[in-house]
């Protein structure tokens, strides 16, 4: 069988809203999101067209947690992950949504929580990174 690469890097802003942190039946933390990313391009008549693209995103365990706790709609952040589609009926009709599972993020802009808190840099004044991955129980989604 021939290897095949599935790896998404995105930089952009949370929106519209925060990032909601659920838990699933059994404890594992799971965390969704969006981020809109935008571009700019001149048409064929010279005009210049912006264009936004939403993008679902969905972080696993102390991830999630992290990016719950730090991050707010309008903050930059990369995102790093692979594409997965999913499948359900809804009123007899198939549904599907395509949506990134995040593996790696930085938070980009001097993030400071809400309550004062300490901010998203560590002591040494690099981006946060996620922590190591401890592996996703993907189908326990509770959405």
């Amino acid at each position: 069988m021939a290897r095949s690469l599935n790896k998404v890097t995105i930089i952009g802003r949370i929106q519209p809203n925060d990032p909601e942190l659920r838990y699933t039946q059994n404890g594992q933390p799971v965390c969704t999101f969006k981020v809109v990313t935008d571009e700019g391009y001149k048409d064929k008549d010279g005009n210049m067209v912006e264009r936004s693209e939403w993008h679902r995103i969905v972080y696993w365990g102390k991830a999630g947690e992290l990016i719950a706790q730090y991050m707010k709609k309008g903050r930059r952040i990369y995102v790093e992950g692979r594409l997965q589609t999913r499948q359900w009926e809804q009123d007899g009709q198939s549904r599907y949504t395509t949506e990134i599972v995040g593996q790696d993020f930085l938070f980009l802009d001097g993030n400071e929580r809400d309550d004062g808190g300490s901010s998203s840099t560590q002591s040494s004044g690099e981006p946060m990174r996620a922590p190591a991955a401890a592996g996703s129980d993907e189908d326990d989604l509770p959405f």
